[in-house]
């Protein structure tokens, strides 16, 4: 782990074989995003579906909307992927008529097998013998054919971002070979001097401040008390493993032990209070974290007070709240029908 205030500021840990992130151990994440797109354009655009009965193909994917991230943690390399993808078709039947429509894919994603992706077709001439014929191609022919083709993206995904995912250990690193492997998040530097690093960071005067921040989730409160407190829930919208002890003084740790502390008070549904602290704050230094949950009529609204932040980790800290906490549970668990 860097020196407090000369490290990444995010929660996720950069990769770098330079011995910052030993062995692999933390939890590294690569944008796939923008690879993907190119790739669902490259395997779709003006593919053709075999068939006996008419001229028929993929023209363009017209609506791509999702993300994808290739993360490493621990050495094991995870995926994940979510696209809800509209593939326009056109073609000709044997007597020369012409048709289009599309194919609808909302749910590609890893929680699924290919087989299980829900794949859709529309016909826009819907009338006479011969388009119900087409219809069917479309539905056996052009759907297997998708299929495939999502089959072939999820292998090239996992090929291509394999590649310097896993990096040498530190006993492993020459110097002719180590190179810097960078993010797709912004990263913002502490302006400070780094701590020393001798044992006796505690008792060190710190100076702090005190994060505010208000969100609305349309759940019920106890949904969002589970959230923060059911080991399932929490790791599915932090997307890594967790360690949760639901009691007094219970431990916790997130983000590969980046994000760790205690229980201090836990009311189902209404308050949760912890002693919280990045990994990268001096040894022994935690904030205290209070959640009071309230339930309105048809939202919940979550009000978050952190005292004890330093004071150069503060905006970053806010930020993380709202990036890797509230976006990702209102993505994940739909509390929201948008992420601000």
């Amino acid at each position: 782990m860097a020196k407090w205030g000369e490290g990444d500021p995010r929660w996720i840990v950069e990769e770098r074989p330079d011995a910052t992130n030993v062995n692999n151990w933390h939890w590294t994440e690569k944008n796939a995003g923008p690879w993907s797109q190119d790739k669902f354009k490259e395997l779709f655009t003006n593919l053709q579906i075999k068939n006996d009965v008419a001229d028929l193909k993929i023209v363009e994917v017209e609506k791509c909307e999702g993300e994808a991230s290739a993360n490493n943690r621990k050495g094991k390399l995870i995926f994940f992927y979510e696209w809800d993808l509209l593939l326009k078709w056109k073609g000709s039947s044997k007597s020369g008529n012409e048709y289009s429509g599309a194919f609808k894919v909302p749910n590609v994603s890893e929680e699924n097998d290919v087989k299980e992706f829900d794949i859709t077709v529309s016909l826009k001439e819907q009338d006479g013998e011969e388009a119900s014929t087409i219809k069917e191609v479309l539905r056996k022919e052009g759907i297997a054919t998708v299929r495939s083709q999502l089959g072939k993206y999820i292998i090239e995904l996992k090929e291509e971002f394999t590649k310097g995912m896993i990096l040498p250990k530190k006993d492993e690193v020459k110097p002719d070979n180590v190179v810097n492997h960078k993010s797709g998040f912004n990263k913002t530097k502490v302006n400070m001097q780094p701590i020393s690093s001798e044992k006796k960071e505690v008792g060190v005067k710190i100076d702090v401040k005190t994060i505010k921040d208000s969100q609305k989730f349309q759940c019920k409160a106890s949904e969002f008390y589970d959230a923060m407190t059911r080991i399932e829930m929490v790791t599915a919208f932090t997307h890594g493993p967790v360690k949760l002890e639901l009691f007094k003084n219970g431990k916790f740790e997130l983000f590969g032990g980046n994000i760790s502390g205690e229980f201090v008070e836990l009311e189902p549904a209404k308050k949760i209070v912890q002693k919280w602290r990045y990994k990268q704050w001096p040894s022994g230094h935690y904030s205290i974290v209070t959640l009071n949950i309230d339930e309105k009529s048809d939202h919940t609204e979550v009000s978050l007070t952190q005292t004890g932040v330093p004071s150069s980790e503060a905006d970053i800290t806010k930020g993380n709240w709202q990036r890797y906490y509230w976006d990702s549970m209102k993505k994940t668990f739909g509390f929201g029908s948008f992420i601000q």
